[in-house]
């Protein structure tokens, strides 16, 4: 898998979340994952937007190989906070066409370029870690 590291996002897409966060987690367009952490710490709360794809759910990590994802890759299992329901989920980690599939999934839902752009930052799929959750039980 990539072992890129991360990169911080774009002033732009910064603010940007920082106002629509709360409406995107209000409408259900995001939810909140969280994951254990795998030094032993509390548990990583993020922000992510679920995608649909083939019928599974599936969450990429738009920065690079952030700290949550390495976190959800070691864990293989987190909770995911959406419409103000909690489910546990399996995570395991896709890459190749799958991969591919889920980046198409989610700039086909639209959005502003800039993400896109932010997104572009680092333009080999393999650098944007792609999650498959299964819910548990």
């Amino acid at each position: 898998m990539a072992r890129s590291s991360a990169l911080p996002p774009t002033r732009t897409v910064d603010r940007f979340r920082r106002v629509f966060t709360p409406l995107w987690l209000f409408v259900g367009l995001a939810a909140s994952l969280e994951v254990p952490s795998r030094r032993g710490g509390p548990a990583r709360r993020v922000t992510v937007i679920p995608v649909k794809v083939e019928g599974r759910w599936y969450v990429l990590g738009f920065g690079g190989v952030t700290e949550w994802a390495r976190d959800l890759r070691a864990a293989g299992r987190a909770t995911l906070r959406r419409r103000g329901r909690q489910h546990l989920v399996t995570a395991a980690e896709v890459d190749g066409n799958e991969r591919d599939r889920v980046i198409a999934a989610y700039f086909a839902r639209g959005g502003p370029k800039f993400i896109r752009g932010d997104f572009d930052r680092r333009p080999s799929a393999a650098d944007h870690p792609a999650f498959r959750l299964d819910p548990i039980g």
